[in-house]
């Protein structure tokens, strides 16, 4: 069991619904308490996947690769032409002609290749984003998850300064206590109903901002459910770096070199004219005769043979191999600390939860029982008090540290699979 206790919300009571509330409900701006959820962090990845407008966008990027797939194997359209020489009426030349430009080179296997690699580009952007929302989902999740429980916690200081308050007043009515005492116990209970106000906005805001994530203008749940705080003990980065290559980062850098090589010989491909072949007929009215007419036109490559574009094809080519180099030197950094900063702060949770917490808890506990027997000034039990809202505080940043690890690793990797029992 957790060192803390869970205090348990109170159900709101269903009182008949007015025409307007139902309204309201319907139309999704207010959520009563009796209709409001839990949400678990399975649940809050779920409806995040399908739900978040940001990935829906992305989503779109897939549709719009296709259509230039499909727009690259297209051959050229075939262009007509009428001529007219002489426009007297007896004597003018009519030609009718149809045209049709001939691809030579491989451009459209050229151009539907990029095309394709576009795809999977695309394909593997998506990938890339599913990662970072999930990251960002359970980054989020856990926070709103500490901002619930912190809340809890400032109700229990708050509940410890109350008895402290009421423990000071007899002793003072009782001429055992001076009533300097009393003061320190009224200020300590202000600090205390302030934590609880400063709470209960963390824990708002932190709920609005989850909601946001899995695609909710209005917060829909009134509770977290999860079995422990902690994310979970990191993997080993030898394991991870071991699938370095099979992360969206890494296969969307080496879609990028095959795109890249793909333009360049697309470029080169241009060097190659076209051809385009015409047929048609002219008919002269002065002699009253028809002719077929017959042509081939091709632009000679004597300035233009795109060599600009190649160039600027092979530097972007070399460019993507560089990126990609720059990429896993990136990610094997990251994998590194983030599972170094995640496997500290596990073992300061672990102090925190084992020995640092429990005996804070202690402290407090003594320093009250001495108080009240007299063995004791209240200044101990402030002390204490302060001591023990302090290292719950601390323990709450070092699950804030190892939640923030894990996301930073399910960025790259996706869902690590975490080895971690629950508590």
């Amino acid at each position: 069991m957790p060192w803390y206790n869970h205090i348990a919300l109170s159900k709101t009571p269903i009182f008949p619904l007015k025409v307007f509330v139902f309204c309201m409900v319907l139309s999704g701006l207010w959520v009563p308490a009796a209709f409001a959820q839990s949400l678990s962090l399975a649940e809050a990845l779920s409806t995040a996947i399908d739900a978040n407008p940001d990935l829906a966008a992305a989503r779109q990027e897939i549709g719009i690769s296709e259509g230039v797939r499909k727009q690259a194997g297209l051959i050229p359209n075939p262009e007509i032409s009428y001529q007219v020489e002489d426009t007297r009426r007896n004597t003018s030349t009519t030609t009718v002609a149809l045209s049709q430009p001939l691809e030579l080179g491989g451009k459209r296997r050229a151009r539907v290749e990029v095309a394709t690699y576009g795809q999977s580009v695309a394909q593997l952007e998506l990938d890339r984003r599913v990662n970072s929302l999930r990251a960002d989902v359970v980054q989020s999740y856990y926070a709103a998850l500490r901002a619930q429980t912190g809340l809890n916690l400032a109700k229990q200081s708050l509940e410890l300064t109350e008895r402290g308050l009421r423990i000071v007043d007899g002793r003072v009515r009782a001429g055992k206590s001076s009533p300097v005492e009393a003061t320190r116990a009224q200020v300590q209970l202000a600090e205390a109903k302030l934590q609880v106000r400063r709470a209960e906005t963390l824990k708002s805001t932190a709920y609005q901002q989850l909601a946001q994530l899995i695609g909710s203008s209005v917060t829909a749940f009134d509770r977290l459910d999860s079995p422990d705080l902690s994310p979970g003990k990191p993997p080993q980065a030898t394991e991870l770096l071991a699938k370095l290559d099979q992360t969206a980062d890494m296969r969307q850098a080496l879609a990028q070199i095959d795109k890249s090589d793909a333009s360049l010989g697309a470029e080169k491909a241009q060097r190659i004219p076209n051809l385009t072949v015409s047929v048609g007929s002219q008919y002269d009215r002065s002699i009253r005769e028809r002719v077929n007419v017959v042509g081939l036109s091709m632009p000679l490559p004597l300035f233009d043979r795109n060599q600009g574009n190649i160039l600027s094809a092979s530097r972007r080519a070399d460019q993507a191999r560089d990126q990609r180099n720059a990429v896993e030197l990136r990610l094997r950094s990251e994998t590194q600390t983030a599972v170094n900063q995640w496997a500290t702060a596990m073992q300061e949770v672990e102090s925190y939860d084992k020995t640092i917490l429990p005996s804070a808890q202690q402290a407090v506990d003594t320093a009250t029982r001495g108080f009240e027997m007299g063995k004791f000034g209240f200044i101990e039990v402030l002390d204490a008090q302060r001591t023990l809202i302090v290292a719950r505080g601390q323990y709450l940043d070092s699950l804030a540290a190892a939640t923030n690890a894990r996301a930073q690793v399910e960025r790259v990797y996706g869902d690590v699979g975490l080895t971690a029992n629950t508590r």
